[in-house]
C-alpha cells in the first residue's frame, strides 16, 4: 500500500510541475512602457525600509542589483511603433511634452546622450482601425539605456508622474512594438567596392555588348512598375 501511495505522490508532483512549466511558457509578454503605474511607498516595487541591526547580525543582506533596463535596445539604432487612440492625441502629445522637458531638466549624463538621438514623429497616413501611429526613432541608440518613458519622467517629475501616468496609459491603443536596427548602406558616406552579382546577372542572356551589336541595350525597369 504504501509503494503504491509513493507512486501517485510522486505522478501528481509530475503533473502539478508540467502545469506549472506551461504556464510559465504561456505567460503573455507586453511590450508596451505603460502597463504598471510607478511604484509609491509601501507598494510592491518601492524601496523596503533598511533592517535594524539586530535584524543584520542575525542573517546577511544580499546587496542590491541595479533593476534591469525594461526597454532597452541592442542596435545600432531603434524603432517604437506607438499606436494612439484618435481622441486621445492631445494627451499623447501632452505627455511626450513632459518627456521632452524631462530630458531637458535631468542632471544624468547618459539621459542627455539618449535624448541626443531621439525623436518622435506622427505619421499623416491612417493608422488601423483609426488610430494614429507614432514612431519613436533612435539613432544612435545609447547601449544598455533605459528607454524606459515612465522611468525617466519618474526621475524629474517625482510626485507629477502619479497624474500622468493614466493619460499615458489611457491613450495608447496597444501594446508598443520594438525593432532593433544595424547599419547596410549608409549612402551619405563614402562608398565601398560592392560585392560582385550572381553569375549571368550582369548581362542579359542573348544580349550583345554595346560595342560589337550596335543595338541599343534594353534598360531594366522598376520593380514596381
Amino acid at each position: 500500500m504504501d509503494a503504491t501511495l509513493n507512486r501517485r505522490t510522486r505522478a501528481r508532483g509530475a503533473w502539478l510541475g508540467g502545469l506549472v512549466a506551461a504556464g510559465l511558457l504561456l505567460a503573455p509578454v507586453s511590450a508596451s512602457l505603460a502597463q504598471n503605474p510607478p511604484a509609491e511607498a509601501g507598494q510592491p516595487g518601492a524601496q523596503q525600509p533598511t533592517p535594524s541591526g539586530a535584524q543584520q547580525g542575525q542573517q546577511p543582506q544580499p546587496q542590491e542589483k541595479p533593476a534591469a533596463p525594461s526597454m532597452a535596445f541592442e542596435g545600432e539604432a531603434g524603432v517604437l511603433f506607438i499606436q494612439v487612440k484618435p481622441d486621445k492625441v492631445n494627451d499623447f502629445e501632452a505627455i511626450m511634452g513632459k518627456l521632452h522637458e524631462a530630458l531637458s531638466k535631468t542632471d544624468k549624463p547618459e539621459r542627455k546622450q539618449q535624448a541626443s538621438g531621439w525623436k518622435i514623429y506622427k505619421s499623416t497616413d491612417p493608422g488601423a482601425g483609426g488610430n494614429v501611429t507614432y514612431i519613436a526613432m533612435i539613432d544612435p541608440v545609447l547601449k544598455g539605456a533605459d528607454y524606459d518613458m515612465v522611468k525617466i519622467l519618474a526621475e524629474v517629475f517625482p510626485t507629477e508622474v502619479h497624474g500622468m501616468f493614466p493619460f499615458l496609459r489611457d491613450s495608447l491603443a496597444g501594446p508598443l512594438s520594438r525593432a532593433n536596427l544595424v547599419v547596410v548602406q549608409d549612402f551619405g558616406a563614402p562608398a565601398k567596392p560592392a560585392p560582385p552579382l550572381p553569375a549571368g546577372a550582369q548581362t542579359p542572356p542573348g544580349a550583345g555588348s554595346a560595342g560589337t551589336s550596335g543595338g541599343a541595350q534594353p534598360t531594366p525597369t522598376s520593380p514596381n512598375q
